[in-house]
């Protein structure tokens, strides 16, 4: 979704962001311009992957890969980042959203499969190539862990499917006694982009900030995220149409036009 000039005014709300913080200063920039003041909490760490010897064989034996996937923007980054030789040429390669594609494409990788609209794994799934897999080997770039709906559902169509874990989130440590105290006069809206981070978000804020959070105003990305928040007591969500920046800018302005 295209990001707008001049959508609202924000007139000085504090919008918490809790991207990791290489990631977080594209979402901050937009509501600044917009007026708002972005509250930076980033409540995941991405670092290397968990097994270097693991992509190191990876690395030898990419060559027999008919398919690549790509989960994430971080799954990029990182994929790009540990096979500097290439990714193997014989194989197509698909993202589950419109800005890990975007990523893909601006390092000179052509993306032959895409979802519009939503970019998630339900999404990408659905679409025609994902469905005729019996028989190809395919790649999936993500994080440790992870949801294993879309390696197990290319599976039990007949995909041989690999898991090519090039980067490990963690839960960053820290104090919170001051933001927890702050939260009433500075935080007005809380952006979370997925269930691991708002799992975290619960768990860095602990009881004593429990409360705050579930009655704070909140942007989701999508319908399976806004369940996982109601069911931790969130009551005030907004459910953005993606995770990239014009569909978070969008979710931002709808709260903050509906609650003049």
């Amino acid at each position: 979704m295209a990001i707008s000039a001049h959508p609202c005014d924000l007139s000085g709300a504090g919008v918490l962001v809790t991207r990791a913080a290489h990631q977080a200063e594209p979402l901050c920039n937009i509501i600044t311009r917009l007026g708002g003041v972005p509250l930076r909490f980033p409540v995941v760490e991405i670092n290397g992957p968990e097994s270097p010897e693991r992509i190191a064989q990876q690395q030898v034996d990419c060559g027999a890969w008919d398919l690549l996937i790509f989960v994430s923007p971080n799954a990029v980054e990182w994929g790009l980042k540990l096979f500097p030789q290439g990714l193997p040429k014989q194989a197509s390669v698909a993202a589950v959203g419109g800005r890990t594609a975007g990523l893909l494409q601006r390092a000179g990788i052509e993306v032959s499969i895409v979802p519009a609209g939503r970019s998630d794994s339900e999404a990408l799934l659905a679409m025609e190539p994902l469905r005729q897999v019996s028989g190809r080997r395919v790649a999936i770039f993500r994080g440790n862990g992870g949801r294993p709906l879309l390696g197990e559902t290319l599976e039990a169509r007949g995909a041989q499917v690999e898991y090519v874990e090039v980067y490990r989130r963690s839960q960053p440590q820290g104090d919170v006694t001051a933001l927890i105290a702050a939260w009433p006069r500075q935080v007005n809206l809380v952006t979370v982009t997925s269930n691991d981070l708002l799992d975290n978000l619960f768990s860095m804020l602990g009881s004593a900030g429990r409360a705050q959070l579930c009655n704070t105003p909140m942007v989701v990305i999508s319908e399976r995220m806004l369940h996982h928040a109601q069911t931790l007591g969130c009551k005030q969500l907004i459910q953005a149409a993606g995770a990239d920046l014009g569909s978070l800018q969008q979710a931002i302005c709808g709260w903050k036009n509906k609650s003049k």
